[in-house]
């Protein structure tokens, strides 16, 4: 019986640090992932602002899709222009416009000898339409 004295202290600390360190996953998990719906919503807002840039002159006399590139990236600046993001990417896919964005977030909680960042990417694309219809 003297051998299985303070067996059930280190199988309690052993527990509770399982425990303690699935918290820290869930949280950061948790946080991570609402951040990254945030950033998803910002890369369909910015999608949408750039493809409200189609020459519709041009579509109605000449019946093709375009919009200028600077105008593309200059209407995702501007509809990002307060938010904590990187534009990666602007880009013009057949009729449809791509833009992708990244962000850093700080974890909520980091054990020590874990980052304390990490990067979340969205891509959204918007059909371009004339007539906003």
């Amino acid at each position: 019986m003297t051998q299985e004295r303070g067996q059930i202290t280190i199988m309690t600390i052993g527990f509770l640090t399982v425990v303690l360190m699935l918290a820290v996953v869930v949280v950061d998990a948790s946080h991570a992932f609402l951040e990254r719906r945030e950033l998803d919503n910002l890369a369909d807002g910015a999608a949408i602002a750039a493809a409200d840039g189609l020459d519709e002159a041009r579509f109605y006399t000449a019946g093709r899709v375009e919009i200028d590139a600077r105008s593309l990236r200059e209407r995702v600046a501007r509809y990002l222009q307060d938010a904590d993001v990187r534009v990666l990417a602007v880009r013009m896919v057949d009729d449809h416009v791509a833009v992708r964005l990244e962000r850093t977030v700080d974890l909520v909680l980091a054990p020590p000898g874990f980052p304390v960042r990490t990067t979340i990417r969205a891509e959204a694309t918007a059909q371009l339409r004339p007539g906003g219809g």
